[in-house]
């Protein structure tokens, strides 16, 4: 993909301010609303025994979970968290980071009075979910699930499609090339609508603030193994996954595993990057055997 020419960086072009308030009616769940500082989050908790906090990545919401969350309330309490100006109510108080989404989590979880939890993230909302395990300590999160995102340094052509969703003139292009890809070859209608629907659904700020978050954490961290490496307290992480099919992938995973034991590579028989809707049984069994 020919990279785009380019306008300002979307941290200068989009200066904080309120967001204006959007009330997206998202699925037929009956989802709660808690206030955390002057932002809305929509949340769902059902279930009863250890606490499962199902995360999405960024410009996605509940939906995606609404397979493996009924199969993991079988055994677990699961509640869903939707990130601030991802849920039903898509009003924020302007611009901000991965950090930010961190300290809602950590907020969220002591509103609620959760003492031990297990956080369960999809793609690049694992960014998120791992400083929200390094700053609640091993004694409120135990162990950590992290589900079908990149883990090893990502090369310059995805750093060029990561821009281009950051520039307003070509954004939506830059955005198909990814729904193209994500699609693929699937006929999984659940997979098409949550793509051309769901993600669909969010606007080039938040689609843009992605890319910049995502772009920031690869170039600060590396990888996520090098993030996950440098936590204060290692504990036990898996990463659950079906892509990229490439045996150097796995590969690469399962040599940081060898010097690095805490970490729990399992490799999915799934033709998607979305296998919480494409084999949400296989998906809760993993995390189920992990956790135990």
């Amino acid at each position: 993909m020919c990279p785009p020419a380019r306008s300002k960086p979307f941290e200068q072009a989009a200066p904080r301010r309120a967001a204006p308030t959007a009330i997206v009616r998202q699925s037929g769940r009956d989802m709660k609303t808690i206030k955390i500082g002057a932002n809305p989050f929509t949340y769902d908790d059902t279930g009863e025994g250890d606490v499962l906090l199902l995360l999405s990545g960024w410009c996605q919401d509940h939906r995606l979970f609404k397979h493996l969350a009924p199969e993991l309330a079988r055994t677990h309490r699961v509640i869903l968290f939707d990130w601030r100006g991802h849920g039903e109510d898509r009003s924020h108080d302007g611009d901000f980071t991965i950090d930010e989404q961190a300290a809602d989590v950590v907020a969220f979880a002591d509103k609620l009075g959760l003492e031990r939890v297990v956080p369960v993230s999809t793609s690049h909302g694992g960014w998120a979910n791992i400083e929200f395990t390094d700053q609640m300590g091993a004694g409120r999160v135990p162990r950590s699930v992290v589900i079908d995102w990149i883990m090893v340094s990502p090369d310059e052509a995805f750093f060029t499609m990561i821009d281009d969703i950051q520039d307003r003139r070509n954004w939506e292009n830059g955005r198909k090339d990814f729904f193209n890809h994500w699609i693929g070859d699937t006929d999984n209608q659940d997979i098409v609508d949550h793509v051309n629907n769901e993600m669909a659904g969010f606007d080039y700020e938040m689609w843009a603030r992605s890319g910049r978050e995502i772009a920031k954490a690869y170039r600060r961290w590396g990888n996520p193994m090098l993030r996950m490496n440098a936590l204060a307290q290692t504990r036990p992480i898996t990463h659950i996954f079906s892509q990229p099919f490439e045996a150097d992938y796995l590969q690469a995973q399962r040599d940081f595993a060898a010097q690095n034991p805490w970490f729990v590579p399992n490799k999915l028989e799934g033709r998607t990057h979305f296998p919480t809707l494409e084999q949400p049984r296989a998906v809760a069994d993993a995390v189920r055997a992990f956790v135990a």
